[in-house]
């Protein structure tokens, strides 16, 4: 059996109290373990440490312990170990001392002792298996501690009873089946990783991992619970009658929505770029929400995050006026989508409609509104993956929301659909002339102004595009219907 130094067997024992109380331990080397009782004493082995064995609930008295002392010098053992607290007088400490004779103790049973200490010092399998279940029974004690500690605790405990370094890094790509994987909830976060490896650390960490993750998931529950508690509140005030809006103003303030502040709303709708009816898997929506809630944890503003259908809806809300508080939450929804791209790949894309800051339960729900539309543009547009701010003019907006239903796109495709056949560069051009036309009441000077032509030559464009569209272009429900085809087609192909 090797030798195994005394100081490395205190370090390994924590779990079971060892401690010194007299004697030096520093270069002394244990060659087995034993137990014996009092009177036994006298004939241990050499080089091993002793566990005393004593019968009856009370402790040995002060001269009983002075006389073992002495036994165990003239036997030359390498230390003693008692079970329990002892009082060891000042004769008992001196004869340790003068005899280089380790005296400690601990609280356990001493043939848990014997056999964790014979482990040790074995080595191999057994030495291996000791120090993993005091790893794992180390951090079993430390995910007790507050769940916003709990993290520090766990890899400080699982550090010291193996005997090396452990941190989490951040891999949103690592799959939760892998034995280092460090998730919260279905999530995967990041990898549990060791400064340096062996048998113990191999058997230990997937343990710790897995109880890591249970920790991170309840500080994850205390820290975000009430943001995401929310969400659902949210939603409803989204959806609700204009009618119903107050009453749920009230319920909004009870459950900590501060409606009352200034709203600046993000609309993120994830399409693949394929297939746009597939929706976005749950455990990267999952993903998206957390690092999300991880993005606001420490700003000022207040957050919130709601799933509506399967696109998200962000909040940054703040004092009616502040400064630049789109561009903040602009901010956030980049480093977002980012994130977004990163974890679901380059089939996906997050294209973000941005409403602009309103006040109140109302307003609320207008940004909420002005961040859909312009989102559903975009999308509509084929500009899937851009980050689109509300225009500030009522009028856009109409057009917007006129143009973000499928069945309003459906009848304006319709009315271009002659100069769609003339190709896409000619179908261009007469949209663009139709659109100078129109919207200068049927002027010619002014469409050549415009488009910088002679009004001859908008003339005969106007009549080769009236010929192709069959239709009479002095009716006024004819001009209104094309002209807001063209402004809206436009608009949409605006980059």
């Amino acid at each position: 059996m090797a030798q195994v130094m005394l100081a490395r067997i205190i370090e390994q024992s924590e779990q079971f109290g060892m401690e010194t109380r007299a004697g030096d331990i520093d270069g002394v080397r244990i060659g087995g373990v034993e137990m014996l009782s009092l009177d036994d004493v006298a004939h241990a082995t050499p080089g091993r440490l002793v566990i005393v064995l004593h019968s009856g609930p009370e402790q040995p008295r002060a001269y009983q312990i002075d006389i073992v002392i002495r036994r165990a010098i003239a036997a030359e053992a390498a230390a003693l170990l008692f079970v329990g607290e002892i009082s060891l007088a000042e004769t008992s400490r001196s004869l340790a001392d003068r005899g280089a004779l380790p005296v400690l103790t601990a609280n356990a049973a001493p043939s848990e002792l014997a056999v964790f200490i014979d482990r040790l010092l074995r080595g191999g399998a057994a030495e291996a298996m000791a120090r993993a279940e005091r790893a794992v029974a180390a951090v079993g004690l430390a995910a007790e501690a507050d769940p916003l500690d709990a993290r520090a605790a766990i890899l400080e405990a699982a550090g010291a009873a193996l005997g090396i370094e452990l941190t989490v890094v951040d891999a949103p790509a690592v799959k939760w089946t892998d034995s280092d994987a460090v998730c919260i909830g279905e999530v995967p976060v990041g990898r549990l990783l060791a400064d340096q490896t062996d048998a113990a650390v191999s058997i230990a960490l997937p343990v710790v991992a897995a109880i890591l993750s249970r920790a991170l998931q309840r500080e994850s529950q205390v820290r975000f619970g009430p943001a995401r508690s929310r969400a659902d509140l949210i939603v409803e005030m989204l959806l609700a009658e204009s009618s119903r809006i107050d009453a749920l103003a009230v319920d909004a303030a009870r459950a900590g929505l501060p409606v009352q502040l200034a709203h600046a709303a993000a609309w993120i709708a994830p399409k693949h770029r394929d297939d746009p009816q597939q929706r976005l898997p749950a455990s990267i929506v999952a993903a998206i929400e957390l690092r999300a809630f991880q993005l606001i944890d420490e700003r000022d503003e207040v957050w919130h995050l709601a799933a509506f259908h399967d696109d998200l809806v962000m909040l940054a809300s703040e004092e009616a006026g502040a400064a630049n508080q789109q561009r903040r939450l602009r901010d956030v929804v980049e480093q977002l989508v980012a994130f977004g791209t990163g974890v679901a790949g380059d089939d996906w894309t997050f294209t973000v409609g941005l409403g602009t800051p309103q006040s109140g339960a109302s307003g609320l729900r207008q940004s909420a509104t002005e961040a859909r539309i312009t989102a559903e543009t975009a999308v509509a547009s084929g500009r899937l993956g851009a980050i689109e701010v509300t225009d500030v003019t009522g009028l856009r907006r109409v057009l917007l929301d006129f143009y973000a239903s499928p069945l309003s796109r459906a009848l304006l495709d319709d009315i271009l659909a002659p100069l769609d056949a003339l190709g896409a560069e000619r179908s261009a051009i007469s949209v663009r002339t139709l659109l100078a036309y129109l919207s200068n009441r049927n002027s010619l000077a002014r469409a050549g102004e415009v488009l910088t032509l002679h009004p001859n030559a908008v003339n005969y464009r106007v009549r080769r595009i009236e010929q192709s569209l069959d239709l009479d272009l002095e009716d006024p429900d004819t001009r209104f219907a094309l002209e807001l085809a063209c402004r809206l087609r436009v608009m949409a192909t605006a980059r």
